[in-house]
């Protein structure tokens, strides 16, 4: 068992923001506005009078929700640093799951984009005593009396009144917040159809960080987060994938965090990878995966290239022009793409590590705030989500070859989260009296700790003669067929598979091809599909399903959604 960590989050905040005071630490892409470490050190120290004006005390729940943006980031921070509770609200989500969350967290203020007031009754809110905007910090709405609204009015003058000589280096103190409280609730997507608030402390946070800014190129010897280095932030932050590498660990480091909003059209990102041109890049598989089917597929499959390819002598220099290509389409700097949130189509990564792309895939859940594994880029295994971190949690694969035979992935140590809030019974069926979290993923284990995973314990259908069929595994294959954009793979009962399949209409369209056509373009699927298959997870039939399937905030499809009833309707 690990005791708690020596470093302390808030005291690594503290020290860097002092140390890196004249950098750069936050920039609204589209608003042009920045704020160096000092400055957003300035914003904390007014939300914290703000805070003891509102009578918060440590502990106290604090809510919030809106686009990617610095005063988001301030928010988030300030609360944390104060030794409240952040309560980060998925924009995604809808009007009546928000308004679940705030009341159920208990949260006492509520920080919002405006345009998310539109949609929230004061009346439906009630434990809610002041809310205020993302814009400016003004106050929209105040339950009792006008003492916050007007003490906000007047922050200037508040701020001046407590710092009569002005904010100094020395100003930048935070109170002493011990490991083992809990500062961040956060309400999982989940795809299981309701949302838990996952409660998670200083020390599960510092794990995170630590972890992170130790993080190293072992070949070069660079670490990917360092002072100065530039991040392109397009994840929501109030994930905790996005939350602590896209924010959390660059603030530690002394960072600059350039904020989207939200993930942003193609084109828009590649013009910000270009302005920014990031050192170090968080994204979802889809990013790299819509890359390599739009853009480098079709240098493969037709013109000059694809024949330069097949001649062995050729395709190394092709394989560094296509390289340089897609390096230069992300703003050319990148040390390394870290991805996460879903699994890789494996036939975008295969190819991304033969150009040696500098690509690694880790693996976590937001219950471990969120990693629980992770490889630096020159020694990923194909296949692989990385090596568990050693220096902060154990890992076992429950099965009696964890090598070979897949089991349930189970984590103990210090990303390991307090429990569920207010939710005894689910926090009974993940988290084991002995420590360990029950993960609900099935995979193996490498004897060097490189975990390998297989699918949900959920998902995973039982064969006719009792074999374990991963509907991923089937999906991934299916996914890079012809005129596939996605797919899902349903138990139709008596031993048979059958799948939901979204034609790619886009492709359709671009080539000519006439939907009356699909149906025979995917039984001819069906038959290359089967082929790669083993006897018992073959799949009977392809249904077309008219629209995309509906997601989570990280991009996984809500699989609770479809059955196998919707192949006849």
């Amino acid at each position: 068992m690990f005791a708690m960590l020596e470093e302390n989050l808030i005291k690594i905040y503290e020290r860097s923001f002092r140390e890196n005071r004249e950098m750069s630490a936050l920039t609204d892409y589209f608003k042009g506005e920045t704020f160096s470490y000092y400055e957003m050190a300035k914003e904390i120290a007014k939300l914290h009078l703000l805070y003891k004006k509102a009578g918060i005390r440590q502990g106290d729940k604090i809510a919030l929700i809106g686009r990617n943006n610095p005063r988001w980031c301030i928010t988030y921070i300030g609360t944390v640093t104060y030794g409240a509770v952040i309560v980060p609200i998925l924009q995604d989500f809808t009007p009546a799951d928000i308004i679940h969350i705030i009341n159920h967290s208990e949260s006492r203020l509520l920080f919002l984009g405006d345009n998310f007031w539109d949609v929230i009754e004061e009346d439906q809110i009630k434990q809610i005593e002041a809310v205020f905007s993302l814009t400016d910090f003004h106050v929209i709405y105040e339950r009792d009396g006008k003492a916050l609204t007007k003490f906000q009015r007047d922050i200037v003058k508040n701020y001046r009144s407590k710092y009569p000589r002005g904010f100094s280096v020395g100003d930048i103190k935070y109170p002493d917040i011990p490991n083992d409280r809990v500062v961040l609730l956060n309400y999982t997507s989940g795809t299981t159809g309701y949302s838990k608030g996952v409660m998670l402390t200083v020390n599960n946070l510092t794990g995170n960080v630590t972890f992170a800014m130790s993080a190293l190129n072992t070949q070069t010897g660079t670490y990917y987060f360092q002072k100065g280095g530039r991040t392109l932030s397009f994840l929501p932050l109030a994930h905790a994938y996005g939350c602590a590498f896209d924010f959390l660990a660059p603030l530690a480091v002394g960072g600059h965090i350039t904020l989207l909003g939200r993930i942003p059209s193609p084109k828009i990102l590649v013009e910000a990878m270009a302005v920014v041109r990031p050192t170090i890049i968080c994204c979802v598989p889809m990013i790299l995966e819509k890359v390599y089917r739009k853009q480098v597929l079709p240098l493969l499959e037709k013109g000059p290239m694809s024949i330069a390819v097949k001649i062995p002598l050729l395709n190394a220099a092709i394989y560094s022009v296509i390289r340089k290509k897609l390096m230069d389409a992300f703003g050319g700097n990148v040390s390394i793409f870290i991805v996460g949130g879903a699994p890789m189509n494996q036939e975008t990564e295969a190819f991304l590590m033969k150009i040696r792309f500098p690509i690694t895939i880790g693996y976590g859940m937001t219950e471990c705030a969120p990693l629980i594994s992770f490889t630096p880029d020159n020694e990923f295994k194909a296949g692989s989500c990385g090596r568990y971190l050693k220096n902060l949690l154990e890992v076992r694969i429950d099965s009696p070859d964890p090598e070979h035979e897949a089991g349930e992935i189970v984590v103990r140590g210090e990303n390991v989260m307090a429990g569920y809030y207010k939710n005894e019974k689910d926090t009974q069926k993940v988290l084991d009296a002995d420590g360990w979290l029950h993960t609900g993923d099935m995979g193996t284990m490498d004897p060097d700790g490189t975990l390998y995973i297989r699918g949900r314990s959920k998902t995973m259908i039982l064969s006719g003669n009792g074999q374990n069929i991963y509907p991923e595994e089937i999906e991934d294959k299916l996914n890079n067929m012809y005129m596939v954009l996605e797919s899902l793979v349903l138990d139709a009962g008596n031993g048979r598979l059958r799948a939901l399949v979204v034609p790619d209409y886009e492709q359709a369209d671009a080539e000519g091809v006439d939907k009356s056509e699909l149906p025979q373009i995917m039984q001819n699927n069906l038959q290359e599909l089967n082929a790669q298959l083993a006897a018992y997870e073959r799949v009977s039939d392809i249904t077309i399903y008219p629209t995309e399937f509906e997601k989570t905030p990280k991009r996984s499809i809500k699989r609770f959604l479809y059955s196998a009833s919707l192949l006849d309707s």
